[in-house]
């Protein structure tokens, strides 16, 4: 594992051992989002990836209100999603 493991949680493992949540890896997350924000870098993560999450408790109800019956994602992108031209993902020097 630590030949694959990653330069931003070797560099913040310890702190984010102490802070905590989830392990450190809301520590994690956090940093690694101020960090693209300092740098301008692209996010890891864009509105469309934020609200496809923020909508999952809302279905969560409809469907247990439903005798949990499958419940379909909305496509918030109309389409779009399917037309990006790769991944790029920026990262910490």
């Amino acid at each position: 594992m630590q030949e694959y493991e990653h330069p931003i949680t070797k560099e913040v493992r310890e702190q984010a051992r102490k802070v905590g949540g989830h392990g450190g890896m809301d520590f994690i997350m956090d940093y690694r989002l101020i960090y693209c924000l300092r740098n301008g870098l692209p996010l890891d993560m864009n509105v469309y990836d934020a609200v496809e999450w923020s909508c999952l408790g809302e279905l969560t109800e409809i469907s247990v209100q439903n005798n949990s019956a499958p419940v379909a994602i909305p496509d918030f992108t109309r389409g779009a999603w399917n037309k990006l031209k790769g991944y790029s993902h920026a990262f910490a020097n």
